[in-house]
Order: C-alpha cells, then structure tokens, then sequence
C-alpha cells in the first residue's frame, strides 16, 4: 500500500490534470460557439439581403415600338392606311389586345407605350428608330423589322446579310449610348413564302399586290415557272439569314431576348391576314402577333 505522501502528491496530479482538462474543454466549447454565432450570423445577414434581380423583367412598365409596316398596323383597318391603334406591339384595340395592353394594362399602354415604327422602313432606317426610342427610356423595346430588306423589286436588290448585320449592330449600339437597361424584344421576320402561298387565293389580294407590294415575293403571283420559283426560293432564303442575324445579334445582349423564330413559323391563314392586301396581318393576325410576343415576354426563360 502506498505511504501517504505518495497518495498526496497522486491527487494533487488528478486534480490539476481535470482542471486542466475542465479549461481546455471549455476553451475549445469557447471556439465552437464564437465559431456557430459568426456562422449563424452570417445565415441571418445573407438571409436579410434582397434577392439579386433577374436580369430579364418580365413586368415592364414601359413599351416603345420599332419596325415597318407590321408594327404599324398597315392595312389592319383599312385599305393601304396605317392603323397603330391595332399594332401588335403598343395598339390600344380590344380586338387585337397588344402586347403593352397585355402587359400595362389599357390605360397604361395609351400612357406609357410608343410607336415609332415606319411603314416601308428598312434596316437602314432603325438606328434613328432606336435613337427616338430610347428617349422614351423604356422598360422594353419590340422591334420587327427585315420584311422589306427582302420585299424589294428584284432579288438582286434586297439588302445583302452583312449590310443587314452592320445595321442591326448599329441599332443596339445606339439603343445602349442611351438607353442602357432597356430591354429588347425581336421578333422573327415572318415567312413570306408563306404569306404568298395563303394570299394567292385571293383574286383582289393579287389585284392589290399588283400595285407593287412585295415585288421580289408577290410579283407574277401565278407563276410556278422554273425561274419564279427560284426567285420565291432566294427570297425566303434571303428571310431566314435575316432571322439568324437577329438571333446572333441579340444574343451578344444580356438584355434581349428573340423569339425563337415564332413568328416565322407561325401559319397565317386568310383569317389573320388583310382583307384589303391578303399580305400584312390583319386585326386577328395583329392579334396573334401579340400572343406570341406576350408569351415570351413573360416567359421564365427565352424560347428555344
């Protein structure tokens, strides 16, 4: 049996080993606490932070126009007249129920929709477009434009794709000097083959057409010749290189959004084209033209 000093000195040892013990436990149950409140703090102070906002608005407050004849509601009405009341993009016509009417409301759109589109307006013509509009500073700008760079009075004469793009460009670039933060909505360019195929069946369409619409596409109606034929093809060929560039175009912006080639494969029939020129979208086919542009608009995510 040990002497009594060495049981001294024993539990001298044991305590100052759990005191010991008893310090370091609460030195590291110290650093786990300090530890869980900077974390727990953290969680609380990203918690309070505002969500980042979406890029793309699918809400906006404002609508301005850009574009030809389509967005002007050419023929909509009434025989070769613009009818912007009835344009898909910024119209007021409950008929039609435009995009801004969808989106802002009926009187908001009457307050706070612009249309700065041009009938017979080519690319060329919508860096100024884009000028006007984005003195609006705008939550969104629609623009349909590209008909007629293709709708000329040869094939030879349509605007070539590379001239197309640089306009294009332009366009954004001049849009962006002043209007950073609008967005920007494209529609396709429609498919005027298309269009020729349903019209032709109308004997006042093609009286009408005779007038000089649409040359390249419409002339000689009735011709299904070898070299019509081939003129209608490098027309819609023509057409759909316009809408590639709109597409590679807007998607070099953050802030645009096309609408994955809609609009070209949409099926006008004779009920949504003009009962005066069987070519530009009547009432009905405005109003198809702002279905579709609404629901990619609001779309979670852009087409395609």
């Amino acid at each position: 049996m040990p002497d009594r000093s060495v049981r001294h000195r024993s539990r001298t040892a044991l305590a100052a080993l759990a005191v010991t013990s008893f310090l370091g436990t609460a030195v590291l149950t110290g650093c786990d606490s300090g530890a869980d409140r900077t974390t727990k703090g953290a969680t609380a102070e990203e918690g309070r932070r505002p969500a980042a906002a979406p890029l793309w608005d699918r809400s906006p407050e404002s609508v301005a126009a850009v574009g030809d004849s389509i967005t002007r509601g050419f023929d909509a009405c009434s025989v070769l007249a613009d009818c912007p009341e009835a344009s898909w993009s910024t119209g007021t016509d409950g008929a039609v129920r435009s995009l801004a009417v969808r989106l802002l409301g009926t009187s908001g759109a009457a307050a706070h929709s612009w249309n700065h589109a041009e009938t017979g307006a080519r690319i060329a013509q919508l860096p100024e477009q884009m000028a006007l509009a984005a003195k609006e500073d705008p939550g969104l700008v629609t623009v349909m434009i590209g008909a007629n760079d293709a709708c000329r009075d040869s094939v030879r004469a349509m605007t070539p794709v590379a001239d197309f793009r640089a306009s294009f460009e332009a366009s954004m670039r001049q849009l962006r000097s002043a209007a950073p933060k609008a967005q920007v909505y494209v529609s396709s360019v429609p498919d005027l083959k298309r269009l020729w195929s349903t019209g032709r069946g109308s004997q006042l369409g093609k009286q009408i057409w005779k007038l000089g619409i649409c040359k390249s596409m419409l002339g000689d109606a009735d011709n299904l010749g070898a070299s019509a034929v081939a003129r209608r093809a490098a027309v819609q060929d023509r057409v759909i290189a316009y809408n590639e560039v709109l597409r590679e175009v807007c998607a070099k912006d953050s802030r645009c959004r096309d609408d994955g080639g809609a609009v070209f494969d949409y099926r006008f029939t004779g009920k949504q084209l003009s009962q005066w020129d069987w070519f530009h979208p009547g009432r009905n086919g405005q109003a198809r033209l702002a279905e579709i542009a609404y629901r990619n608009v609001t779309a979670a995510r852009p087409p395609g």
